[in-house]
């Protein structure tokens, strides 16, 4: 007797895929050796942000004090469900212009798709999902590729405008800057416990309601001047974004463990080992960078996220003007860290 076909709305998408989400970024260590290059680059004085600070996207001055803004991002799923992939992976995609403080405009879909094992009504739904978010931005989804694949990937290419006095970039922070974060860590913990199938019913909501929230925060936040750095935090996790931060603006972060944002129903799973490979990768490229920390502290501050929160550096004056735009938008949020001038023998990033 033959198996009858699942219908497309009984197909588990993460079933298809070997990674999920940002967990399936290649680590920092192998892409730098992927980027190293000894040809020499044309130099363009109008592009304002490029490979150099590892930023969130590329930025282009066009004149009258505005700039292009362009980004692309795309993975694999990391849900079951397609509707929710489109509208994760799309929120996700867009996020990178919010982070530079910027307006998204248009986007065109990446979309990769096996075909001999997918039925095309399931990447109509990944589609769906993505005009969803689309317009929730306000923005077209306007074209796009795809392509035959062993693995189903979506993703979007964006398009957005800044104005260039409200650029918010990830390597302009200041000493004396508090550091607030837009959305808990664990995503990643959660869906590892998805795919290990150890998920409980009543936190299934808790990632994708999560990873399918706009960070259209970054645009209101890019008008403060007080905002002095911006970046989201994905797949590097909030350690391997913020050591970029550091880095950058060459200063040490001081953070306070007990103020960092977190999901807490993701701990009894990583208590039970849901927790991502992507964590042991990030840890392995960043924590020379970072001081002492137990196994708690390094599980979740490496916990790759997918649509994750921004990580804002905010000036002490500029306190009362965020804390603001943040309550416009629904967080009550309190700073989990500071920066201070760093000094060559010390870590870039301490806890406590």
């Amino acid at each position: 007797m033959n198996t009858p076909e699942p219908t497309p709305d009984q197909i588990r998408l993460t079933q298809y895929s070997h990674g999920a989400g940002c967990g399936c970024k290649i680590a920092p260590a192998v892409l730098d050796q992927i980027l190293h290059t000894t040809i020499a680059q044309p130099h363009d004085d109008k592009l304002l942000v490029g490979n150099g600070s590892r930023d969130d996207a590329a930025v282009y001055d066009i004149g009258n004090g505005q700039a292009l803004i362009s980004t692309t991002d795309f993975f694999m799923p990391i849900v079951d469900d397609a509707y929710d992939f489109g509208r994760i992976a799309s929120a996700n995609a867009i996020s990178d212009v919010y982070a530079m403080g910027g307006r998204p405009v248009l986007a065109i879909a990446v979309l990769g798709w096996p075909v001999e094992k997918l039925v095309p009504e399931v990447a109509q739904r990944v589609m769906e999902g993505s005009r969803s978010i689309c317009r929730e931005a306000g923005i077209p989804l306007a074209g796009g590729h795809s392509i035959d694949s062993p693995e189903p990937i979506f993703g979007l290419a964006v398009t957005g405008m800044v104005d260039i006095a409200q650029l918010k970039r990830n390597d302009t922070a200041t000493a004396g800057c508090e550091l607030y974060l837009t959305k808990p860590l664990g995503v990643g913990m959660l869906t590892t416990a998805q795919k290990k199938g150890i998920l409980r019913d009543e936190d299934a909501h808790l990632a994708p309601q999560s990873m399918m929230q706009l960070n259209n925060i970054g645009a209101e936040l890019g008008q403060l001047e007080t905002v002095r750095a911006m970046t989201d935090v994905t797949g590097f996790g909030l350690l391997g974004h913020l050591a970029e931060v550091c880095e950058g603006s060459n200063l040490t972060a001081e953070i306070d463990f007990a103020q960092v944002p977190l999901l807490a129903a993701a701990e009894p799973y990583r208590q039970q080992g849901a927790v991502p490979g992507g964590t042991s990768r990030n840890w392995a490229s960043y924590g020379h960078k970072v001081g002492p920390l137990t196994d708690e502290q390094r599980q979740w501050l490496c916990d790759p996220q997918t649509s994750g929160g921004l990580l804002v550096c905010v000036s002490p004056e500029g306190r009362e003007k965020a804390q603001a735009v943040f309550q416009r938008h629904g967080l009550h949020l309190a700073p989990f860290g500071t920066l201070r001038p760093h000094a060559s023998d010390e870590p870039w990033i301490t806890v406590r």
